[in-house]
C-alpha cells in the first residue's frame, strides 16, 4: 500500500492506532520494523507513520517498502527539523490518522511484539498513557550499551522522578521512548519538545492517567545510538526548564545553606578550631536551618500528604548526618592527600551532596503516606465507575 502524505489528517479515527516512528538515518532497520509491526498488529486497523529527519536515503527506502507493505505506511520528511526527536513525535501526533498513537524508536530496541499488550491495556479504559517500562517486574534494560549507560539511565530516571514526585508518581520509566498516548488527552500546542524525552514532556504538561507494561529493551541491530554528551546537556537543560520551581528553590536554599556552612566553618577555623570539628558544627547548624526553609518554601505542597513533621525531621536529620558523616572523610581525603584547601574541598563536596539530598527528600521524606495513596486510588476507581454508569 502506498500512503505518502505529509499533511495533517482531518477527521481522525478512534478505533485504530497510528504507530509513530521518528527516524534519523535508519534505512537498514525499516523493512524489518514494518514487517514485525505488521505481524504484531495483524487484523487491527493501524498505520505506520515515519517522521523522518534523515540525511541519508531513509525516506526513499520507506517509500519503496510502503508500496508492498501489508498495512498503510506513510513518511513525513522534515527538511528543517525542530525540537529534535521530541519535535518529530509531536508532528507525528498531529498528523496521525488515529487518535490512539504509539511512539517507538526505529532501531528495533523497542520490541514491536509488545504493541498488542499496550493496546489491550489501553482498552481496559482506565488510562490515557501506557508506558513500556524497563523498570517494573518483567522489564529489562539489558539492551543499553554497557554498565555505564545503564547507570546513567537509572540515575537520570531517579533524578527526574525526584523533580516531579507527584506528576510521575505512577511512572517507573518516564524516560522511555516507547509509549501509547490518547492524543485527545494531550494539547500538542502546550508541548515544548527539546531532544529525546518527549514522554516526560507529555506527563509533566498534561493531566493524564498512566499505566505500564513491562518491556524487554532489545539490542540495536543496525546504525548507531543517537545518545551523546550534547544530548545529555540538552536533557539537563530541558529538565531544568520543566522543573524550574521546586528544584530551583531547593537549590537556592541549598546555596544559602552551603554559604552559611562555609562562613561558619571559616569563622571557627579563623578562631583556631580544627577544620574537622568546624565542618561538623557547620553541618549540624545548616542541616537544621535547611530543613526549616525546605518545609516552608519547597515541599509545603507535599507535606500534608506526607508523614508527620516529626517523622520528616527525623528522616531528614538522620539522612543528612549520614551524608555528612560520609562527606567529611572525603573532605579530609581531599585536604590531606590531594592538598586542596579545606574551604574548596568543602565546596566541591557540598555540590555533589546537593543532588543526593534533593532526590532523598523528594522521594522519601515527602512521599505520600500509604493511606493517602490508597485513598487516591479509591477516588479514581469511584470516578471511573461513575463515568461508566453515566455512559450506560
Amino acid at each position: 500500500m502506498n500512503g505518502m502524505s505529509s499533511a495533517e489528517v482531518p477527521g481522525a479515527r478512534v478505533s485504530g492506532a497510528t504507530v509513530i516512528v521518528p527516524t534519523f538515518n535508519e534505512r537498514d532497520n525499516i523493512a524489518e520494523l514494518v514487517s514485525r509491526v505488521s505481524d504484531a498488529l495483524a487484523g487491527r486497523d493501524i498505520e505506520i507513520l515515519f517522521v523522518d529527519d534523515s540525511t541519508d536515503d531513509t525516506p526513499h527506502v520507506i517509500r519503496a517498502i510502503a508500496v508492498d507493505a501489508p498495512v498503510p505506511v506513510r513518511v513525513l520528511h522534515r527538511d528543517k527539523p525542530e525540537g529534535g526527536l521530541g519535535g518529530a513525535v509531536v508532528e507525528g501526533i498531529r498528523a496521525a490518522a488515529y487518535d490512539i498513537c504509539i511512539v517507538m524508536d526505529g532501531d528495533l530496541q523497542h520490541p514491536p511484539e509488545l504493541l498488542p499488550e499496550m493496546i489491550e491495556r489501553y482498552e481496559d479504559g482506565d488510562t490515557d498513557v501506557v508506558i513500556a517500562s524497563r523498570y517494573i517486574g518483567g522489564g529489562d534494560s539489558g539492551g543499553l550499551a554497557g554498565a555505564v549507560r545503564i547507570g546513567v539511565s537509572r540515575s537520570a530516571t531517579t533524578l527526574t522522578k525526584a523533580m516531579f514526585p507527584i506528576r510521575l508518581a505512577g511512572a517507573s520509566d518516564p524516560m522511555t521512548g516507547y509509549f501509547l498516548v490518547d492524543r485527545r488527552k494531550v494539547d500538542p500546542a502546550a508541548l515544548r519538545p527539546n531532544g529525546f524525552k518527549i514522554l516526560l514532556e507529555i506527563l509533566v504538561r498534561s493531566d493524564v492517567r498512566v499505566a505500564e507494561v513491562p518491556m524487554q529493551f532489545g539490542e540495536r541491530l543496525h546504525g548507531e545510538s543517537k545518545a551523546s554528551f550534547r544530548q545529555g546537556l540538552a536533557f539537563l537543560k530541558h529538565l531544568a526548564r520543566l522543573r524550574f520551581g521546586k528544584m530551583s528553590l531547593f537549590a537556592i536554599i541549598g546555596a544559602v545553606g552551603a554559604l552559611a556552612n562555609l562562613v561558619i566553618m571559616w569563622a571557627l577555623t579563623h578562631f583556631g578550631m580544627e577544620y574537622i570539628w568546624a565542618a561538623i558544627i557547620a553541618a549540624e547548624v545548616t542541616i537544621i536551618g535547611n530543613f526549616i526553609l525546605q518545609e516552608r518554601y519547597v515541599f509545603n505542597d507535599m507535606s500534608e500528604d506526607a508523614s508527620t513533621i516529626g517523622v520528616r525531621f527525623a528522616q531528614s536529620f538522620t539522612f543528612n548526618n549520614v551524608e555528612a558523616a560520609l562527606r567529611i572523610p572525603i573532605l579530609a581525603l581531599m585536604v590531606e592527600t590531594w592538598h586542596i584547601s579545606s574551604i574548596l574541598a568543602a565546596a566541591i563536596a557540598l555540590v555533589v551532596a546537593f543532588f543526593v539530598r534533593f532526590v532523598f527528600h523528594s522521594l522519601v521524606v515527602y512521599a505520600p503516606r500509604r493511606s493517602v495513596r490508597v485513598a487516591r486510588k479509591a477516588e479514581v476507581r469511584v470516578r471511573l465507575e461513575t463515568e461508566a454508569a453515566g455512559a450506560e
